[in-house]
């Protein structure tokens, strides 16, 4: 017996994204059409590791990395916006074919207001996920401000929801479910990433002219 794929209907993953996030956050949502990321603590967990030459790497979790194709796969924009310059950060973004990235930007809501404008979006349509003060400016301007477990009260209280999942760990995957789930685009989106098109656009992919 076949199973069936996507696993459940647009209408059942509206209705279970509806439960969890009431009936005001989810209209909110529904008018989303980009997600916003900081780096540190938001797509990693937070920690640095040096060499002798400075930043060496940093740790990202491939579900986070499945949940963006799935948001890009659905319609969705994505942009990188860290106070970090960091090759490693720009390099996972590029193979994941993010439509904007912003590094070393402390001026976070003057660089969330240059985003909006190259991809033609307005704050209101925003999700910002961030973690630690530096990001209350950008998530008092985005329609809707996300944090993850670990971050502070003064960032808690700017937020209009909290992930379940921390950050470099899941929290960025959870947020691209909930949107495409409450906009009815998750099924949609899980039968495209079956197609070489939706791939991240690794060195290997490049050669190969995908």
């Amino acid at each position: 017996m076949t199973a069936s794929w996507p696993p459940r209907s647009a209408r059942e993953d509206i209705a279970a994204a509806e439960l969890r996030l009431g009936g005001d956050l989810a209209e909110r949502m529904r008018k989303v059409t980009t997600l916003v990321f900081d780096c540190d603590g938001v797509m990693t967990d937070g920690r640095m590791f040096y060499g002798p030459d400075g930043e060496a790497f940093k740790a990202f979790h491939a579900h986070d990395g499945l949940g963006l194709v799935l948001a890009r796969a659905g319609g969705l924009k994505l942009a990188l916006l860290t106070g970090r310059q960091s090759a490693a950060a720009e390099r996972r973004c590029t193979e994941l074919r993010f439509h904007a990235l912003k590094l070393g930007r402390f001026d976070k809501q003057k660089a969330l207001l240059e985003i909006c404008a190259e991809l033609g979006c307005k704050p209101e349509q925003v999700l910002y996920l961030g973690d630690d003060l530096i990001d209350v400016p950008a998530l008092d301007l985005a329609g809707v401000p996300v944090c993850v477990p670990a971050s502070g009260d003064d960032v808690r209280n700017r937020c209009c929801l909290v992930t379940r999942a921390p950050g470099g760990a899941g929290a960025v995957r959870e947020i691209c479910e909930l949107v495409l789930q409450v906009q009815g685009l998750y099924g949609d989106a899980l039968l495209k990433v079956s197609e070489k098109a939706w791939l991240p656009q690794t060195a290997t992919v490049e050669e190969e002219g995908a």
